[in-house]
């Protein structure tokens, strides 16, 4: 009896180490299995941003190159080449950009003056001109299907959007004139209410949301196969949109109210909801100030710095070289600038309420001045929030979607109600 039980309790003792034993070295294997699991790197990230096509709602080159022809007197800038803008052909490749929304930006200004649709011509000319000087480098698109027919080319797209409706003019025949001149979204207002709606910035609400002509206008552009952007537009005016269009629209560069609290022109979490809901895409804007409302008074501070400065040594241009010196040192001394972290949390934010097929990339690049947050100061830059993404999980599925499907879906949507609202008027 004694023996039998010593060797069953020797049986069970072998068997406790033999587990113990399997659990060590499964641990052990676990242990180096994870060690083994790589932070994802720079490298990769690159390489994604040259595998997928990327598009950027905004930037506003088209401006910036207009400005320093008529404002410096000077020759047009050529962009072809690297320069000290935050959009060239050279950073765009690095950055892997492929189709840049060319913002046709109308100031507030030039609709109280009647030269609105003058400017936006002149301004499409440009950008048309770009490609015809460059064209080994640079081409027109006006479908997602001309985008991947460039990519194929190596050949960066210069998509168009016009900022602000008011070239329109009081002429709804106009929004026909422009989609054929190559304009595939409009932002409906800018600064100001204009004829068609209400602007975010503005608090004298002249329509409460759209006009009369505003309801024509967002019709047409669905008939037509403009894009409706959301951008710069009053919460009432953003809501009356949404009963009306029979398109997904988009907001070609907005971020989220939940990080700027107050500040009207970023979308807050309804509106997110409801712009998902339209089938809609939200491109955030990169700006430092509209990713991170704790900045806004650290810009609004150091701009009175400069006003300051301009008024005290008799400056009158913002762009004059020793008034650019000056804003640069005050902006060294108390930094306005985000990181690449926050945008990502803004695209985390959208993806939380409304998931991954409802956002994308609206920079404002060449618009925003220098408040572009670090990480992210160029077109070079886009593989740094791509590897600030995958390091948070995104799969490679998320990140192609972000970087061009979720807008190229809108785009082709828009074009299928137009092409069967036409269908039914014929």
């Amino acid at each position: 009896m004694f023996n039998e039980t010593t060797e069953t309790m020797l049986k069970i003792s072998n068997f406790l180490i033999s587990i113990s034993i399997i659990t060590l070295l499964f641990s052990c294997g676990q242990q180096r299995a994870e060690e083994n699991v790589s932070e994802p790197t720079l490298e990769e990230a690159e390489a994604l941003a040259k595998k997928y096509i990327i598009t950027d709602g905004h930037v506003d080159l088209p401006f910036r190159l207009v400005v320093q022809m008529f404002r410096f007197q000077k020759i047009m800038e050529d962009v072809s080449v690297r320069t000290d803008g935050n959009f060239d052909y050279v950073k765009a490749k690095e950055g892997g950009l492929d189709a840049p929304f060319m913002s046709i930006y109308i100031p507030s200004s030039r609709q109280k003056d009647g030269t609105a649709k003058v400017l936006a011509d002149s301004l499409i000319d440009i950008v048309e001109n770009i490609t015809v000087e460059h064209p080994d480098k640079f081409a027109l698109a006006k479908t997602p299907e001309d985008v991947e027919a460039n990519f194929e080319k190596g050949l960066i797209s210069l998509p168009m959007g016009m900022e602000n409706g008011a070239p329109i003019m009081d002429d709804l025949g106009n929004v026909e004139y422009f989609y054929e001149k190559g304009i595939r979204y409009i932002t409906l207002t800018h600064s100001t209410d204009n004829q068609i709606c209400d602007s975010s910035y503005d608090s004298t609400y002249t329509w409460n949301g759209l006009s009369p002509f505003g309801e024509e206008v967002v019709k047409e552009m669905n008939r037509v196969g403009i894009m409706v952007d959301v951008s710069h537009i009053s919460d009432s005016t953003f809501y009356d949109v949404m009963k009306l269009t029979k398109a997904p629209a988009i907001a070609s560069h907005s971020s989220c109210r939940e990080f700027t609290p107050g500040f009207e022109r970023n979308m807050n979490d309804d509106m997110i909801k409801k712009l998902a809901e339209n089938g809609g895409v939200i491109q955030i804007n990169f700006g430092s100030t509209f990713i991170d409302g704790s900045l806004r008074e650290v810009s609004r501070a150091n701009r009175s710095k400069v006003r300051d400065f301009m008024a005290e040594n008799g400056y009158t241009n913002y762009r004059d070289s020793a008034v650019t010196a000056y804003a640069k040192q005050v902006n060294a001394e108390n930094p306005p600038y985000s990181d690449v972290q926050k945008v990502a949390d803004h695209i985390d934010h959208v993806v939380s309420l409304v998931g991954v097929d409802h956002v994308g990339f609206g920079s404002d690049y060449d618009g925003v001045g220098d408040t572009l947050p670090e990480g992210l100061k160029d077109v070079s830059m886009y593989p740094n929030l791509i590897l600030e993404l995958l390091k948070r999980g995104y799969s490679e599925e998320d990140i192609e979607k972000i970087c061009y499907k979720n807008v190229f879906r809108v785009w082709k949507e828009v074009a299928q109600v137009a092409a069967d609202l036409q269908k039914e008027q014929a």
